[in-house]
């Protein structure tokens, strides 16, 4: 086996969590037996929200096929990608977010493994030849979150104006460009530095208060950690539009395994999908580099219609534009692609450079 790429655990079924909602199934939704030997191989990255995420995956298949609730149908394989090896500098400096998924990429196509597990968000717009998004789970909420260190004791932010918890100058630790342009764009006396990490390693540099004064995580990735306490303040998604597909778990696998498509499309979130293909729709019309600020999120309204709200700004806040537009769910991809386009086009060419 590659280095990254640690010695599997066999001989035992992860342990799932146990208080997630079970998934919809699709209605009808019925697979034909399949012949393929186990254990199925899943890819994972290493980190605990990363397993977590696996894990309650597994447990939502296994529940779905009763073939694969028997002992040993799942063997974890845990991956170290270059994004997970560098902690010092912007993934925008390294690369950007496919850095996240490039070696699962390549163990899937190498059929070291049969099937993947991302964060949506961390996933690139266009995937490598032979590899297709084959399931979106059910959305946790997209929302960021304001983490305040001891520089912001005493101080109660207030949603309608959620920086003024932060005293004048202090810094904010965040990698996203994305997060750092609408920050910026809201308080420019504020000084945005490079905080990297599992979300636990995070929020030990915030309360360690020797450096941030605050920083943002993905509420998402702390409700699934149990960490939802560590919020001073959950942030309106128009306030702080989040990344794409933020909150969401996609599942990758080749494109030739029909088998294992058909068994993923099975338990598949309707709503996942429409407000996914929206959000990174988007992103393809956008076009942008890794270093340009972008924001996505749809969200499905009482009425049914879709409503998807996009973000270009400069990475230090000094331009930005917003933008939303509503349409039916079958047609997500085209509001995607309408709202890229009329953003890309009003905004100065050097956003795109």
């Amino acid at each position: 086996m590659s280095a990254g790429h640690p010695p599997p655990v066999r001989g035992r079924q992860p342990e799932p969590p146990q208080d997630v909602p079970a998934q919809p199934r699709r209605p009808g939704g019925r697979v034909r037996p399949h012949g393929r030997s186990l254990p199925l191989r899943v890819g994972t990255r290493g980190s605990p929200l990363a397993l977590w995420q696996t894990r309650y995956f597994l447990r939502l298949v296994s529940g779905f096929c009763p073939v694969l609730r028997a002992a040993q149908a799942f063997e974890e394989h845990a991956i170290t990608t270059s994004g997970d090896r560098v902690q010092d500098r912007r993934l925008a400096d390294l690369g950007g977010k496919g850095l996240f998924a490039k070696e699962i990429h390549e163990a899937l196509l190498d059929r070291r493994i049969d099937f993947a597990v991302h964060s949506l968000k961390d996933l690139e717009t266009e995937l490598p030849p032979g590899i297709v998004l084959a399931c979106t789970l059910k959305r946790e909420d997209a929302r960021d979150a304001l983490i305040l260190g001891p520089a912001c004791a005493g101080a109660t932010p207030d949603p309608a104006d959620p920086w003024g918890a932060i005293p004048a100058g202090a810094i904010v630790g965040t990698a996203s460009v994305r997060r750092q342009a609408q920050i910026l764009h809201a308080r420019p006396d504020l000084r945005v530095e490079v905080i990297r990490g599992n979300v636990q390693t995070r929020l030990a540099k915030v309360r360690a208060g020797d450096r941030y004064a605050a920083s943002l995580l993905a509420l998402a990735g702390l409700r699934r950690l149990g960490l939802e306490a560590e919020a001073a303040l959950v942030l309106d998604a128009e306030a702080m539009v989040p990344a794409a597909g933020q909150g969401i778990v996609g599942v990758t696998v080749r494109a030739d395994d029909t088998e294992l498509r058909e068994l993923l499309a099975a338990i598949e979130d309707p709503e996942a999908r429409a407000v996914s293909t929206a959000e990174r729709a988007l992103l393809a019309a956008l076009d942008g580099s890794c270093r340009t600020p972008i924001g996505g999120h749809a969200r499905l309204l009482p009425d049914g219609r879709l409503h998807l709200t996009g973000l270009v700004a400069r990475p230090d806040g000094s331009f930005l534009l917003k933008r939303s537009l509503t349409g039916a769910v079958a047609d997500a991809a085209r509001l995607g692609r309408t709202l890229g386009e009329g953003l890309r086009a009003d905004s100065p060419a050097d956003i795109f450079a």
